[in-house]
């Protein structure tokens, strides 16, 4: 049985329009399309596209997939809004905090909204949320990030968030990255690092998603490392166990850009997904 497997999973509620299952993996390691169920698309499939992006590590290439998604959803004609709710090691330029991962995000859709509503907490620290938060006597919580989610919603057809670090970062004593998705209850999408301990990590992570409730809509491979070894091994280990298709292969680029890693992932049958410009 797979861990995707909607029998298995809690009921979720949240703001958000809940995700919907997907079609097993294949062990193949080329993209693929997702195919809806036939007796959960009976039950509406969501009419807009929504993600939540995860990773199964720090620095493994979260806010590049995550800007190739929104730069796919822009080059399809949508309205389209990155969100990143924490974003920690910031530095003051022209007076306003900026936070490179944030502004990547910005530049790769074309909803202009304040930063305050896409980043909600901005924190200088370059360190763990937590922490960061606790230097700077900010309280992270989930009323400002889905107050601001509920804003880029009105404004946007299309919205992906990239979370913080792995799935389970913690923000403070009672709240993580793992209790924001489920807030959320957006359809996640996992970014694995491609380095030395990746199968652990990626499937360790594809079962803490599940057992918060959540779809795993896919993952996306992405090479961090140039001289690891067996990479096509790994890639293809992971495709015969990963709960969810695999939906690109990036690998390292000269040039990290949302349009160069955009080319290298397919995310045609994804719940949403707009088929055709509007």
């Amino acid at each position: 049985m797979s861990l995707n497997d909607p029998v298995n999973a809690p009921e979720r509620t949240g703001a958000a329009e809940p995700g919907v299952g997907f079609a097993e993996p294949s062990a193949t390691t080329a993209p693929k399309t997702v195919e809806v169920p036939a007796a959960l698309a009976a039950e509406g499939i969501p009419t807009r596209f929504a993600c939540f992006v995860t990773g199964t590590d720090t620095e493994i290439g979260k806010t590049l997939v995550a800007s190739a998604i929104l730069h796919k959803l822009v080059q399809r004609g949508q309205r389209a809004c990155g969100m990143k709710p924490i974003a920690a090691g910031a530095e003051e330029r022209d007076g306003e905090l900026h936070n490179d991962d944030a502004a990547m995000l910005r530049a790769a859709g074309n909803v202009n909204l304040p930063q305050h509503i896409t980043t909600p907490f901005m924190l200088r620290e370059p360190c763990a949320p937590h922490i960061a938060a606790a230097l700077e006597h900010v309280t992270i919580g989930p009323v400002p990030i889905m107050t601001a989610y509920a804003e880029i919603l009105a404004a946007s057809d299309a919205t992906v968030v990239e979370g913080v670090g792995g799935f389970c970062v913690p923000f403070s004593d009672d709240f993580d990255s793992a209790d924001l998705a489920v807030e959320l209850n957006l359809p996640v999408i996992l970014v694995v690092g491609l380095r030395l301990g990746c199968i652990n990590h990626a499937l360790l992570t594809a079962e803490a998603v599940v057992a918060r409730g959540l779809v795993l809509a896919g993952w996306v491979a992405n090479q961090v490392d140039p001289a690891m070894r067996f990479v096509d091994e790994n890639v293809a280990a992971l495709a015969q166990r990963m709960p969810a298709p695999l939906l690109g292969r990036v690998p390292r680029l000269d040039q990290p850009t949302a349009a160069a890693a955009a080319a290298h992932i397919e995310l045609a049958g994804l719940p949403g997904w707009p088929a055709t410009r509007t």
